[in-house]
């Protein structure tokens, strides 16, 4: 059994060059990836800066930690222009970009509706499922012509293309079995919250990755990378050095490859305590 590797999840809230800083120090602590939700506003609150620009910046002030979102909302981005940001960023960092994709928040606190349009669960269902294939057709193929039901591009060119081939990597969240044929066909890694109803966090893991392990069987492909991204329950991942590693290792034997932990955030949910966030990343990190 490997440990899960760890990242960090950032929070877009701080101006420029001020918000470097957070960036720089999680690779310094040895974080493995720093991820970034990808809203207009989360859950009301704001500032709450662009989630891809502020990629880009990431990407220049870091040389080794990988960055990513999680997860990119089709709430209000279509495929071509998140294609052709993907694409640019990639090659500012060098080929340290992951894509998580989503279906998008359901709140107009974040960014649900904001363009006009509420959609029903079917619906975004639907163009989750059209948005991940077009987008991925757009960082695969030189060019793409696309005439969907919720989108379209025409003569769409994107040589050179992506630094890492065939494209980057996609971390699907799907825990439906929709989503999870999405993370099967087109995922390197699929991401769960472990928040669910009617079982304790560890027993909805499980069940997820049983189904999850069934999709991947249908479509023959293998999804490796398994991101539990934590805070959204009572598990005391960040009460001490010793909770996170008992936790780790229970998700770990389920196969869980990922842990992503909030940066600690006074006057929050997240609110934690900094010296046991860096004593984690110096135990577990790959500083270490």
């Amino acid at each position: 059994m490997t440990a899960p590797r760890i990242g960090a999840v950032m929070w877009p809230m701080r101006s420029w060059p001020e918000a470097g800083e957070p960036w720089r120090r999680a690779e310094d602590l040895g974080f493995r990836h720093a991820w970034v939700y990808d809203h207009i506003a989360w859950r009301g609150t704001t500032p709450w800066y662009d989630a891809y620009t502020t990629l880009a910046a990431a990407a220049a002030v870091t040389s080794r930690v990988r960055i990513g979102t999680l997860v990119t909302s089709p709430n209000f981005r279509h495929p071509v222009p998140t294609a052709h940001a993907i694409k640019t960023i990639d090659h500012v960092s060098g080929g340290r970009l992951t894509v998580g994709v989503g279906a998008g928040g359901t709140r107009r606190a974040s960014d649900a509706g904001i363009l006009g349009d509420d959609w029903t669960p079917g619906e975004r269902a639907s163009r989750f499922a059209e948005w991940v294939e077009l987008l991925d057709r757009l960082l695969t193929d030189p060019e793409t012509s696309f005439e969907g039901e919720y989108y379209t591009a025409r003569e769409v060119v994107q040589e050179p293309g992506c630094v890492q081939r065939p494209r980057v990597p996609f971390v699907i969240a799907g825990d439906g079995p929709r989503g999870m044929r999405l993370a099967a066909r087109y995922g390197t890694g699929w991401v769960t919250s472990a928040h669910g109803e009617g079982d304790e966090p560890y027993g909805i893991v499980r069940s997820r990755l049983e189904a999850l392990r069934a999709a991947c069987d249908a479509e023959g492909r293998r999804v490796d990378d398994l991101v539990l991204l934590t805070g959204f329950n009572e598990e005391p991942w960040l009460e001490s050095t010793g909770a996170f590693a008992n936790l780790a290792g229970r998700y770990a034997e389920l196969g869980i490859t990922e842990i992503a932990l909030h940066w600690p955030r006074p006057g929050s949910p997240f609110e934690a305590d900094m010296k046991v966030f860096e004593a984690i990343a110096a135990e577990h990190g790959e500083a270490r």
